[in-house]
């Protein structure tokens, strides 16, 4: 901490002024007869401090004399010392985007940063910033940029699915849009700049219409483009799509659902940097087109954010480049060339790379430890130097070339050998891997064969073989040269499916993804494991797009489907062999596919004529890893002989153009062919057909308003379904659909019968055969007419006899047949078992089913059950129960009691009979009260059934005819 000498307040230091203020009207100076220093042998920046602090008495020597004013302070010291500090004054312009026009401000946020800038597009608003590390990093061959992208929930009203609602760990679609970034701007980087720079990135707003990934490069290429960071050209990055014939640039979401492609394209005014795109099988030529759309609105956005540098761009670090001496690339080509071009020829990646690392120690001990010689010095010859001295023995006289007086001086040669160069240890690495690159470019160009002695467009010995894991789903391994991917399929229900959780919205599935693994083993090193790289984050993405075209819909294949590619072992463009593995595991899981894709990998090497060729750029097929590192480019592209599904290129030098794009689509085309025919050889082939040990999957549809019949109260009836059948999971959907997986095919049918059982459209008459009564309940007996399907059947509908309870006639597990004769507006059943008894009379009475005495004279039985009334509670449509009452000994004869609530077909036929001349009622009302809840008798519709004879005139039988009358609610209650 800072010590203030005057005890008080901090204040202005006035350098004019000699003394120190102890208040703001007065002075403390010191007189110069202080024996403080008088008697001072050093000084002290405290000593003013320690002169106050002391005990002594000094007031004879101190001199206090009182201010009139404050001291005067110019103008521009005021200015300088109260002035805030100085921030970039806010600057806006609108550019063009595709068919509208963006918004470009820069001084408002982020101001102390190296550069920040705010990027419009609709309501989406992208904020990305620069800044630089004050101190250099250590040198190294790989720039030290750190990109990071992150969508706010808050930007489209939402907020984390996750426990602590807020943004966590990047995603892996955060970790596609950084890659976006960094690939196109890195290349543009001057060497030797070895700041670190970090670009941060996040979206504020999303308005669900304007993407913000495509809007996220070129507010990066423009913050870096008024950064100090030295560059050499301004980056943009725009998207196109295809929608019907027309190219759309930067489409709208809506746009893009319609669209055939998806180009992000990032470049500058003249050259292209990175493409990255999928597509449904899209032509070679409708490709270039599209790129060709995209480079036009790259130049255009280019121009307007050059004229916003000029105005307020910063000034770069030029400065602060530092580069190898140019003299060390040519004594390095001295110590190894030779043995460079006889490594370069070793065709196995494994030897290869050790003789490499061999040689680079050898020159890093030449060059940083022992020091470096040149050839063209003669080692140990002697170099005459001249050495003054005198002639110490004076007696001795030596003449050379004439008289040599006393005193004079003597010139004699003295050897000297040439003194070594020595050299940092980073800049022999970064010169050596340079020198490497340029023998194996010249090896390329001038021999016309590359390190494992193929041409140009030569591709590497293929071999594959399916079904290698025999409990996996599908499983294959891919071999292509030293590049090999295991590909395996698990196949699963809805369940398995990958959830996202993004701006869209956080229900978003996935019912197809490719998941890749890289690890270290796969290049005989020894690495850490942990969670995915960005690199295995972006290779999985690539290959799972250029696969997602040929899968089948999710009405013929309903599974969700997960690829996972671990590559055992490694030469570049795995990505690409995780394309082929992955297809194959596809057929051999037995996924029916449209069709078959490969991938492959193309390099480039600019500049040939530095090394004899005629200056055109050489075009390569397959390139393994040290071609990719030493080349210009690295292009993938999937798809098959007619299209492609999925396409990215990164270039290395400052751009490439459309004629070299194209020549490289051609010879990738090419390439795809003679994969796929080495594919179609694999031994053992692919299975195409489901594993034994894969789930079954089973969609049947259901009328809509049945779904509720099958998930029940709370879930419990599907719930239940599950654990008696055995399957997996049951999912059902609001149009009808309902999916069942099983683990074999007699669960599914198990449920497959039970969820038809229980949505069928039963029919009134339907007449349903050895039903088991599931369960008895005081107004009748519930009966399961199919599995999971029960209907009630009411205690008068049990029998023709009256019962009191359910539990005299039958039990539960009992067995009988009924009949529908009810369907309500809730769909519940009514059955009647007694339909399908034989009709019973006071002539012909059924016989008892329990006896099976069909001679024994039921008379005396009946006319004890008329003795009493039969009484019956069934269930209305509104849930109240409807009561019965029917008393035996108004039955005359042998008519039949017909009770109806709608209607009465007798009363009708009586219409039309004679003229009724007396009405005489037989019997007596029963004065029991039927034991309805009373509190429902006045809501409910109780009919009472009552006999009654009418006397007709001159009847032609002499019989008496019988009336069935439904009496009101209020008269059954005063009976």
């Amino acid at each position: 901490m800072l010590l203030n000498p005057s005890g008080l307040h901090s204040r202005r230091y006035y350098p004019h002024s000699s003394h120190f203020s102890l208040s703001s009207r007065c002075k403390l100076s010191l007189s110069p007869s202080c024996p403080c220093f008088i008697n001072s042998k050093k000084s002290s920046k405290f000593r003013f401090l320690s002169l106050l602090l002391s005990p002594r008495n000094y007031t004879g020597r101190f001199i206090v004399k009182a201010l009139a004013q404050e001291p005067q302070v110019s103008d521009s010291e005021t200015l300088t010392a109260d002035a805030p500090p100085s921030f970039p004054q806010p600057v806006s312009v609108k550019i063009p985007y595709g068919d509208r026009h963006i918004l470009v401000e820069t001084g408002n946020m982020g101001r102390q940063a190296s550069a920040a800038v705010t990027v419009t597009d609709g309501e989406t608003i992208v904020f990305t910033s620069v800044c630089l590390a004050d101190i250099p990093s250590e040198p190294s061959d790989f720039f030290p940029l750190y990109v990071n992208y992150q969508e706010r929930f808050s930007a489209a009203g939402r907020t984390s699915g996750g426990f602590f609602k807020r943004e966590g760990r990047t995603k892996d679609h955060e970790v596609l849009v950084c890659r976006l970034i960094d690939r196109p701007l890195r290349p543009t980087m001057l060497k030797g700049f070895y700041h670190e720079t970090q670009i941060l990135s996040w979206v504020l707003s999303y308005d669900g219409l304007h993407s913000p990934d495509a809007l996220s490069i070129t507010a990066a290429g423009v913050a870096v483009a008024l950064s100090e960071v030295p560059h050499s050209k301004i980056i943009v990055g725009v998207r196109v799509g295809l929608v019907g014939d027309k190219f759309v640039v930067n489409p709208t979401t809506k746009e893009m659902d319609d669209s055939e492609l998806d180009l992000v394209l990032a470049g500058s005014d003249d050259a292209i940097l990175m493409i990255e795109g999928y597509c449904n099988f899209l032509s070679e030529e409708k490709l270039i087109q599209a790129v060709k759309v995209g480079q036009d609105a790259v130049r255009a956005i280019c121009n307007e954010v050059e004229a916003l540098v000029k105005k307020c761009g910063k000034p770069k670090m030029l400065d602060t480049i530092k580069l190898p001496p140019p003299e060390l690339y040519k004594h390095v080509e001295e110590i190894v060339g030779e043995d460079l071009v006889k490594v370069l020829q070793i065709k196995n990646k494994i030897p290869r790379r050790k003789a490499l690392t061999a040689l680079e120690e050898k020159v890093q001990t030449i060059l940083t430890e022992k020091g470096y010689v040149s050839k063209d010095e003669t080692v140990g010859t002697t170099e005459l130097v001249p050495d003054l001295f005198e002639d110490e023995d004076e007696d001795e006289e030596v003449v050379l070339d004439g008289e040599v007086d006393e005193g004079d001086v003597h010139i004699r040669p003295i050897p000297r050998k040439s003194i070594p160069l020595l050299y940092s240890e980073v800049d022999v690495k970064l010169v050596f891997k340079d020198v490497t690159s340029k023998f194996l470019r010249r090896r390329i160009v001038e021999g016309g064969k590359r390190s494992d002695g193929r041409y140009a467009d030569g591709i590497r010995p293929i071999n594959s073989r399916c079904g290698l894991l025999p409990r996996a789903h599908g499983s294959a391994l891919f071999t292509r040269g030293e590049t090999q991917a295991l590909a395996v399929v698990t196949l699963g229900d809805k369940q398995m499916a990958q959830r996202i959780d993004n701006l869209v919205g956080d229900d978003d599935v996935k019912s197809f993804y490719l998941q890749y693994t890289f690890p270290p083993s796969s290049v005989g090193e020894v690495g850490r494991i942990g969670a995915p790289s960005r690199r295995e984050i972006g290779h999985g993405t690539l290959a799972e797009r250029a696969l997602e075209p040929i899968l089948p819909s999710e009405d013929k294949f309903p599974y969700t489907i997960r690829v996972e590619s671990t590559i055992t072992e490694a030469s570049w463009h795995n990505s690409m062999a995780s394309v082929c593995g992955g297809c194959l595991a596809l057929q051999d899981a037995g996924v029916p596919i449209k069709c078959s894709i490969a991938g492959i990998a193309m390099g480039m090497v600019l500049d040939t004529e530095e090394f004899g060729g005629d200056g055109a750029p050489l075009i390569l097929s397959d390139i393994t890893g040290s071609e990719d590192a030493s080349g210009d480019m690295d292009f993938k592209v999937a798809g098959n002989e007619d299209g492609v599904t999925a396409f990215q290129m990164d270039i290395k030098v400052g751009g490439i153009t459309l004629p070299v794009m194209e020549k490289a689509l051609l010879q990738a085309k090419d390439g795809r062919r003679r994969i796929l025919a080495e594919m179609i050889k694999c031994s053992p082939p692919p299975t195409n057909r489901l594993s034994k040990y894969a789930p079954v999957i089973h969609i049947m549809k259901v009328s809509p308003e049945k779904i509720n019949l099958i998930i029940g109260s709370g879930g419990k009836k599907v719930k239940s379904i599950i654990e008696e059948t055995g399957v997996e999971a049951i999912e059902t959907e609001d149009d009808g659909t309902v999916k069942i997986t099983a683990k074999d095919l007699s669960c599914l049918e198990k449920s497959k019968a039970i969820i038809s059982n229980l949505t069928m459209v039963p029919t009134v008459g339907d007449i349903y055969r050895n039903c088991e009564i599931k369960s008895i309940a005081p107004y009748g007996v519930f009966v399961e007419i199919a599995p999971g399907r029960e209907g009630l059947c009411h205690i008068s509908e049990l029998s023709s006899n009256w019962l009191p309870k359910a539990e005299d006639a039958v039990k539960v597990g009992d067995r009988i047949d009924v009949k529908l004769i009810e369907v309500n507006d809730k769909g519940q059943l009514r059955l009647s078992h007694k339909a399908l008894l034989p009709e019973t009379n006071a002539e012909n009475p059924p016989a008892k089913p329990d006896t099976g005495d069909s001679t024994k004279d039921v008379a005396a039985s009946s006319k004890t059950d008329r003795s009493m009334p039969k009484k019956s509670v069934s269930v209305l449509k509104d849930g109240a129960a409807e009561e019965k009452i029917q008393h035996p000994k108004d039955t005359v004869g042998t008519q039949k009691a017909v009770s109806s609530s709608k209607g009465n077909t007798t009363e009708d036929t009586l219409l039309s009979q004679k003229k009724v001349k007396a009405i005489k009622r037989t019997g007596s009302p029963s004065k029991e009260v039927s034991p309805i809840n009373k509190e429902r008798t006045k809501k409910s519709t109780v009919s009472v059934t009552r006999l009654v004879p009418l006397v007709y005139g001159d009847n032609d039988d002499g019989r008496a005819s019988m009336l069935t009358i439904n009496l009101g609610c209020e008269w059954a209650a005063r009976w």
